[in-house]
């Protein structure tokens, strides 16, 4: 038996090291199009930073290891086209070999890409300029060179989203002033504006200049460094002279190798999988960022996260041994950390709840995240979301300091959401409780109750 994945990174690795797991003679190919297979893209920042100070160290498992796993890795070679009836991928290698390998099974973990904005000059400049896009290794790399050539004292990052906010995070640590372009009325959409604007004052406190509501028009290069030019919402004509600009707006699936072999498209132009990872395609699986995933509470989404693709991927390599693995799906909990602060949620915010046929409201309290008397206590921002007619918790946003357990906090969240339970049903968890850690109503549970008396009073609720 001869499996073939396309992808180094999380999905690519996972299903490999699955296959071979349950099948320690199943001969496994990973076609990697770079020559850093399985590093955490996710941990770039922080080699960025300083704080992780070898770029080898955000390998989650070296080439080596890899290798003594049972997988041949075929470096630098970018598969080209599917023969599905053949089962058999074209690529290209090393100076522009050409490769054919057979299998038996194939699993195509592509990825993304980063998306490219209509900004003029975007195109033309490059890193030797100063200007970068961050998507991989050898993006990294070329970053970091920048960083010691230039030696920038100011930088522009464009977009505020997760990598956006943790890079500007990043550089600010290495002593270079940060200005942070934003085209949403607040940084890191994914929360609400009201929390949100938590990011926001964090950022600023750490002398990070934010212009939200604003666009980068334009970016060119002069004797002196980049000018870089903006319109905000208003038709304000805006500019910025910097050393460095970094453009880090999203990502879209990256679907040419499967779309061209006739592979069906849903959200966002993510090739379209079963609950298996089957693509509809003869012997192919696929899994990752380049696929559309099934959310427990919205169905079928695009929604491009590390741990989903690890899931599918161990889904899809036991599945081209002829398994009958299962992706459980995904419920969209995430968290970041921006300097001394903590932002994650998990599940639908109201507008993504009316749009799923719920009946949605939202109650936001500030509870301590341990026993006050104790010292250290800081609230955490909470916004439960919950619908109206059932009590189904459907959401959770969750704003804390860095020590309060936030990220952890919002993982009983997820699993309440994973299982359909109602917000009333949080109040029954026996959590832990101990003066400089928690209280005895945790955070959580404080929350979960000024969401239920606001919205479900106790003559309303379904009995059981």
């Amino acid at each position: 038996m001869h499996v073939v994945c396309v992808g180094g990174s999380d999905a690519g690795i996972s299903a490999g090291l699955r296959a071979r797991e349950l099948d320690p003679s199943t001969e496994v190919t990973v076609v990697v199009a770079g020559a850093y297979p399985n590093f955490s893209i996710c941990g770039i920042p922080y080699y960025i930073s300083g704080e992780v100070g070898d770029w080898h160290h955000l390998a989650h498992r070296t080439r080596a290891d890899l290798e003594a796993a049972g997988l041949h890795l075929l470096l630098d070679t970018r598969a080209t086209r599917i023969d599905v009836d053949a089962r058999q991928l074209e690529a290209i290698g090393p100076d522009d070999t050409p490769a054919l390998v057979d299998y038996d099974a194939l699993v195509v973990g592509t990825g993304a890409r980063p998306v490219r904005p209509p900004i003029t000059g975007l195109d033309t400049l490059g890193a030797a300029d100063g200007v970068h896009l961050l998507h991989s290794m050898g993006d990294t790399f070329a970053l970091g060179d920048s960083l010691e050539k230039l030696q920038p004292r100011t930088a522009l990052v464009v977009g505020a989203g997760y990598i956006g906010l943790e890079m500007a995070e990043g550089l600010t640590t290495r002593g270079i002033h940060v200005t942070q372009v934003e085209a949403a009325p607040e940084v890191l959409s994914t929360l609400d504006p009201e929390l949100g604007t938590l990011v926001h004052a964090e950022l600023v406190r750490h002398g990070v200049d934010i212009h939200t509501g604003t666009s980068v028009t334009g970016i060119a290069k002069g004797a002196d460094g980049l000018h870089v030019t903006g319109q905000a919402r208003d038709g304000e004509a805006l500019s910025w002279d910097v050393d460095l600009v970094l453009v880090v707006v999203g990502v879209t699936p990256e679907t040419d190798l499967l779309v061209r072999s006739g592979a069906q498209t849903g959200p966002r132009g993510a090739v379209l999988v079963d609950e298996t990872m089957a693509t509809g395609l003869p012997h192919v699986w696929a899994a990752g960022d380049c696929v559309a995933t099934h959310h427990r509470l919205l169905g079928t989404t695009y929604l491009p996260l590390g741990t989903t693709s690890h899931k599918q991927g161990r889904v899809a390599g036991e599945n081209a041994l002829g398994g009958n693995a299962r992706f459980a799906g995904s419920i969209g909990t995430q968290v970041l950390k921006v300097f001394d602060l903590v932002a994650a949620r998990t599940g639908l915010r109201e507008h993504e709840a009316i749009a799923a046929g719920f009946d949605p409201a939202s109650t936001t309290s500030a509870p301590d995240d341990h026993k006050a008397y104790y010292p250290g206590s800081h609230p955490i921002t909470i916004r439960i979301t919950g619908d109206r007619a059932t009590g189904r918790l459907l959401g959770a946003q969750l704003v804390g300091h860095l020590t309060t357990e936030t990220a952890k906090r919002v993982d009983t969240y997820a699993t309440a959401l994973f299982h359909g339970m109602d917000v009333a049903d949080i109040n029954d968890l026996d959590l832990a409780y101990t003066p400089p850690l928690g209280s005895p109503w945790d955070a959580i549970q404080i929350a979960a109750q000024a969401w239920v008396t606001q919205h479900q009073p106790a003559s309303t609720r379904t009995q059981p």
